[in-house]
């Protein structure tokens, strides 16, 4: 009878975990690439392209040096310094960049101070925010995002969420963050643009001048955690288009090499925030997807205490057929490795953990801690 029971309840995680599987899918069913076109369109626009930068002379090099290898010429670069400590600022000047610095007299600090900082100084047509550690792939990068942005009509925001490269182990704790968050994002199921977007990627934005100045730009969102997701709904509270693309094969960063504190920090500031713009129907698929990582471990320990072998076998297929879907998850968003995410439970503890942390941080204490400074939400 007791043997009867285990089965009864290993089946149904089976079912369960089936779902999962499912969701898994339908979360991220189509994930659009930028324009692989490298002749210019005729749009006759100029860019200008600012990057905000707090400490990083370790990071900066690489981003300013895939920039000036880009075919496209007629753009301005602009480095906004966030009151870094470093060696930021002659670093951005050694590369030819227009630096801006804060003056005594600006009181606001942070990420979007010194985008609307930057704004103000820029003279383009079209504005493009990129953070400080991200990198284009190749010479034909920036071409095929300003392509992208011309031909899905040249309006609103088209924002990249740049593909993950790691170099160290560690960092590959941060590979169900990857997936959660451009599954959040609302854009990327059967339904696509039926749902309303969650905001906008914030490491790559694109938007003309005109539309950013028109809906108050970064001023409007100072305070924000998420900027990006707070600059991606005051334009589509105007009524202009938010688009989310993979910055796959056109734009990557490493997100945290700094070590593991930065990297829970980073998550840690993020996610308890970001939880809530996501819709409902994706949410109920992502906190699906998630549940399978522990039902299907339940359901394979349950059939080893039962002599029914086919419930073994089945069991073990859909634990190899979840780790698959993963590490297939993981390697659309980022160049994670197979033989750390193997045990797969472990990543998704983490993550549900630091979640959990998150929450507590951002709606009981009201406080998280980035870059040195504490964050008040």
């Amino acid at each position: 009878m007791v043997i009867l029971e285990v089965e009864s309840i290993v089946i149904v995680f089976c079912v369960l975990t089936a779902l999962a599987l499912v969701s898994g899918f339908l979360m991220l069913w189509k994930v659009p690439l930028a324009l692989k076109k490298e002749q210019q369109l005729s749009f006759g626009k100029t860019v200008s392209i600012i990057i905000p930068a707090r400490n990083e002379e370790n990071r900066l090099p690489k981003l300013l040096k895939s920039l000036k290898e880009q075919s496209v010429y007629n753009i301005e670069i602009i480095v906004v310094d966030d009151d870094s400590k470093d060696q930021t600022v002659a670093i951005a000047k050694g590369y030819g960049a227009k630096v801006i610095q804060r003056a005594s007299s600006e009181e606001d600090i942070g990420k979007s101070a010194a985008c609307w900082r930057g704004a103000q100084k820029a003279n383009g047509d079209w504005l493009l925010f990129l953070d400080a550690d991200t990198c284009f792939e190749n010479q034909f990068s920036l071409q095929h995002l300003l392509n992208t942005y011309q031909t899905v009509g040249g309006d609103g925001i088209l924002s990249f969420q740049p593909y993950h490269k790691i170099t160290h182990l560690y960092e590959n704790m941060s590979a169900v963050f990857n997936i959660i968050l451009m599954a959040g994002m609302n854009t990327f199921t059967p339904i696509g643009d039926k749902l309303k977007t969650a905001g906008s990627f914030g490491p790559c934005i694109l938007c003309t001048s005109e539309e950013y100045f028109s809906v108050g730009g970064h001023k409007e969102i100072q305070g924000a955690i998420m900027d990006d997701l707070a600059l991606g709904e005051l334009f589509a509270k105007k009524d202009f288009p938010v688009r989310c693309y993979s910055g796959k094969e056109t734009i990557s960063f490493q997100m945290y090499p700094e070590g593991m504190k930065t990297l829970v920090e980073g998550w840690t500031k993020s996610f308890g925030t970001a939880a809530q713009s996501t819709h409902p129907i994706v949410t109920l698929m992502i906190s699906s997807w998630i549940s399978g990582s522990f039902f299907s471990m339940i359901a394979l320990i349950g059939a080893l205490s039962t002599t029914h072998y086919s419930l073994l076998v089945a069991t073990s297929l859909l634990c190899i057929l979840y780790l698959t879907q993963f590490y297939w998850l993981a390697r659309r968003v980022g160049n994670f490795k197979f033989y750390a995410l193997v045990f797969y439970p472990f990543q998704f503890l983490f993550f549900v953990g630091l979640f959990v942390w998150s929450l507590i941080l951002t709606k009981v204490f009201h406080r998280v801690k980035w870059r040195g400074r504490n964050i008040e939400v």
